[in-house]
C-alpha cells in the first residue's frame, strides 16, 4: 500500500499591523471640542494633554487678571509688581485646575471608573479652559455683572458640563448618570468661584 500523500501545509496569515495612531496637535483639539467633541474625546481618549493643560491654565489666569480693575491700577504704579501678581494669578489657577481634575479621577475611580489619571486629569482642564476661553475674553472688555456676560459664562458651563460628561463616561466607561455625578460638585465650585465671582 502507497503511503498517505503530506498534508498540505498550512498557509498563516502573517498578523496585521495596528495602525498608528496619529498625534493629536493642540489646534486640533481646542478647535474640535468646539465644532467635533464627540470625535475628538473618542481620538484622545487613553491620552495624556499635559503640555496643553498647563499653557492653557497661564493664558486663562493671565487673561482673567487682565479684567480686574486693581491689576489696570497697579499696572500704572508699578508695571513689575504687576507682572508678578499676574505670574502669580497663572499659578493659581493652575493649582486649582490640577486639584479639580484630581478629584474628579478620584470621584470617578469611587464610582467604578477604571480611567487612567494622566488622561482624565489633564483632559479636564483643557476641555474646561478651552470652554471657558470666550467668557474670559470678553470680560476684558466688558463688567463681569453685564448680562451677556452672564449669559455667556452660563452657556460656556453647560458646554463644558456636557463635555466633561462625556469625557468621564468615555474615559472611566461610566454610564452616564454616574459620569454626572463625578463631575458634579468641581463643576459647580468652579462656577461659583472662577465665573460668577463673588457675590455682589
Amino acid at each position: 500500500m502507497s503511503a498517505p500523500p503530506p498534508p498540505a501545509p498550512t498557509l498563516v496569515q502573517p498578523p496585521r499591523p495596528v495602525p498608528e495612531r496619529r498625534r493629536l496637535w493642540w489646534h486640533r483639539l481646542f478647535l474640535g471640542l468646539w465644532y467635533r467633541p464627540v470625535e475628538v474625546l473618542d481620538e484622545a481618549r487613553d491620552r495624556s494633554a499635559w503640555g496643553a493643560a498647563v499653557a492653557l491654565c497661564l493664558v486663562s489666569g493671565a487673561i482673567g487678571v487682565l479684567s480686574v480693575d486693581a491689576f489696570h491700577g497697579q499696572w500704572a504704579a508699578d508695571p513689575n509688581a504687576a507682572l508678578k501678581l499676574m505670574g502669580l494669578a497663572a499659578g493659581c489657577v493652575l493649582a486649582a485646575s490640577f486639584a479639580l481634575g484630581a478629584a474628579t479621577h478620584a470621584i470617578a475611580r469611587t464610582l467604578g471608573g477604571n480611567g487612567r489619571f494622566a488622561p482624565t486629569v489633564s483632559l479636564f482642564i483643557v476641555l474646561f479652559w478651552v470652554t471657558d476661553l470666550p467668557r474670559l475674553l470678553l470680560a476684558t472688555w466688558l463688567p463681569p455683572q453685564a448680562t451677556f456676560v452672564q449669559a455667556l459664562t452660563w452657556t460656556t458651563w453647560g458646554f463644558g458640563y456636557v463635555l466633561a460628561v462625556l469625557l468621564i463616561r468615555g474615559q472611566h466607561h461610566l454610564p452616564t448618570h454616574k459620569a454626572a455625578a463625578a463631575i458634579s460638585v468641581q463643576m459647580l465650585a468652579a462656577l461659583a468661584l472662577l465665573k460668577l465671582g463673588p457675590v455682589q
